[in-house]
């Protein structure tokens, strides 16, 4: 977990944020332990701006990888920021409710990571799913 919090923070040097100022950065791993990272990329009409999470998984999914195992998300405010509603219904696209998501609150005294650990079931109940489309 501390490894995708890392990752989750080092790609936010990389986030386009002239409006918010707001740096996120996000790291999901695949099944098979593929990290891919994403940070915010934000856009002068809000609505097309992109999110951390986004990113991260439009890469993966780019690359063939339909599996994930968990999620870690971190803004540079280390305020425990969890993804947004729109990420959570395209996260629960490919993952299982059971799949960690992982928020960053900054550091332990012990130096580690600190966090808050969810379960994306939790964190969006009564998912939208391809079955409910049927």
């Amino acid at each position: 977990m501390d490894d995708l919090i890392e990752a989750a923070r080092e790609i936010q040097a990389e986030a386009h944020v002239p409006y918010s100022e707001y740096l996120v950065g996000a790291a999901l791993r695949t099944a098979d332990g593929t990290v891919y990272v994403g940070c915010n990329i934000e856009n002068a009409n809000y609505s097309n701006s992109l999110h951390a999470e986004e990113v991260a998984i439009a890469e993966a999914v780019k690359e063939g990888h339909r599996e994930f195992d968990a999620l870690a998300v971190s803004s540079a405010r280390r305020d425990g920021v969890t993804p947004c509603g729109m990420c959570r219904q395209t996260l629960a696209e490919f993952c299982d409710d059971e799949m960690p998501v992982y928020c960053d609150e900054g550091e332990a005294d012990d130096g580690s990571a600190e966090v808050s650990a969810y379960a994306l079931g939790e964190l969006l109940p009564n998912t939208i799913t391809e079955e409910m489309l049927e």
